[in-house]
């Protein structure tokens, strides 16, 4: 039409990448089939920030495809503090989804135990479970790793990055 605006693109929220437990075992099937490596990161991203970029990229660079578990608000809460999370993990979800170099975003249930995420691994069978250097945890994913076949990789993320330290300094 003569004279008027030009359409502006509307962002768009990718919901086909947030995933839910029985989605994520059938997709994962299917890019394991097609002979594509799959990565796994996991975490809290409450606030997105450099740290988180950097890492979510270096770790998808490990493979074909990126899963990521994505902790519940109760998790979130029971790691980080009462005042936590400051983002729902409704919100946190749609934002990891609209990233490039992350491909699926898995929701996981209000407090996981340690059985739980063993059996989400065994399922989806990663080629790489890709860790910070500082993963508390590094004993329990070497496990689940290798009874899922794949291996740990410790990637690089950066440490002048917190959403803790952010959160803090927005309290003072």
């Amino acid at each position: 039409m003569a004279g008027s605006l030009p359409s502006r693109n509307k962002a768009t929220i990718n919901l086909d990448k947030i995933l839910d437990i029985k989605q994520a075992i059938e997709i994962s099937g299917k890019i394991r089939r097609g002979g594509k490596l799959i990565v796994l990161a996991g975490g809290c991203f409450d606030i997105l920030h450099k740290g988180h970029l950097l890492f979510l990229r270096n770790a998808r660079e490990q493979g074909d495809v990126l899963f990521l578990f994505l902790e519940s608000d109760e998790n979130v809460k029971r790691l980080k503090g009462d005042d936590r999370p400051i983002n729902s993990q409704e919100v946190r979800a749609k934002a990891l989804s609209n990233l490039p170099f992350v491909d699926y975003v898995i929701k996981l249930s209000k407090l996981p135990t340690d059985k739980y995420y063993d059996r989400l691994i065994a399922h989806i069978r990663p080629s790489v479970i890709a860790v910070t250097e500082d993963d508390p945890n590094l004993g329990q994913r070497k496990k689940q790793a290798e009874t899922a076949g794949g291996i740990v990789k410790s990637v690089t993320r950066r440490t002048d990055h917190s959403t803790t330290e952010f959160a803090r300094l927005l309290k003072k």
